[in-house]
């Protein structure tokens, strides 16, 4: 069985896919952004289960995150979960970066490049991703703030990510997820998806135990299969450029 890492998991999605992943006997580790939702969390999967703590919107953070997760022993997959939602005013992390970005995309790109081992990385994605980012302002440093948009572009960008890991890495099975609008704390009460089978896809893409999905690689997915994505996100051209700026702002390379 598998050491799996999912981030941002003390609720929601998260929470299910690692709880998901227990019962089939995998050993998860957790993550809590701080120590308080970390004790909450222990009540929910055993005290005797691994949980990292830390806040991955800074790069400081990311990194120590991995550090945690190396130290505990070699991963076999990581689920990519946590995220900021849409409805969200500008924020800045202390690296000087809009948090969304920061979270939704530069986050799994630092953790990607520094937890060495994993055949199967999982990025959660949206359905909200089919949008044309604005290439010349990726940080919106130059147009009026809108979360919706920079959601929708994090979102993009996640997924161009998978795929860029993808094909830069043959023996990687790397793919994106879109777990539907599911009525979780970040979608809301009002979200009409099926939340019984918004975890189901990335937990099985990370245990590979679905022969159906286990050979997978540089796919877009919803519900156990799969679907067309944007079809910017698999510009090389995009690609490049944004993890040119992953590597930029974090200076560390994929």
């Amino acid at each position: 069985m598998a050491r799996i890492f999912v981030t941002g998991s003390t609720a929601g999605l998260g929470l299910m896919a690692g709880k998901t992943l227990q019962a089939e006997g995998h050993e998860v580790i957790f993550h809590a952004r701080n120590a308080s939702r970390a004790d909450d969390l222990r009540g929910s999967v055993g005290n005797k289960s691994e949980i990292v703590i830390g806040d991955i919107s800074t790069i400081v953070g990311a990194l120590d995150i991995a550090d945690q997760v190396n130290a505990i022993g070699e991963v076999g997959a990581v689920i990519h979960n946590a995220g900021l939602g849409a409805d969200t005013d500008l924020s800045l992390t202390d690296d000087g970066i809009p948090d969304l970005f920061g979270v939704n995309v530069l986050a799994p790109y630092i953790l990607t490049a520094t937890i060495p081992g994993p055949s199967r990385q999982v990025y959660i994605s949206s359905d909200m991703h089919f949008v044309t980012p604005k290439l010349d302002d990726l940080l919106w440093n130059k147009r009026i703030w809108s979360g919706y948009s920079a959601y929708s572009e994090s979102k993009f960008f996640v997924t161009a990510l998978a795929f860029a890991v993808a094909r830069l890495n043959p023996g990687i099975h790397s793919n994106a997820v879109d777990p539907g609008w599911v009525p979780t704390r970040m979608g809301g009460r009002q979200a009409p998806d099926d939340l019984s089978q918004g975890h189901l896809t990335q937990a099985a893409l990370a245990s590979g135990k679905d022969r159906k999905l286990s050979n997978l690689t540089g796919q877009f997915l919803y519900h156990m299969g799969t679907q067309e994505p944007q079809r910017g996100t698999r510009d090389l051209d995009i690609q490049n450029r944004l993890l040119d700026l992953c590597q930029n702002l974090s200076g560390i390379s994929l």
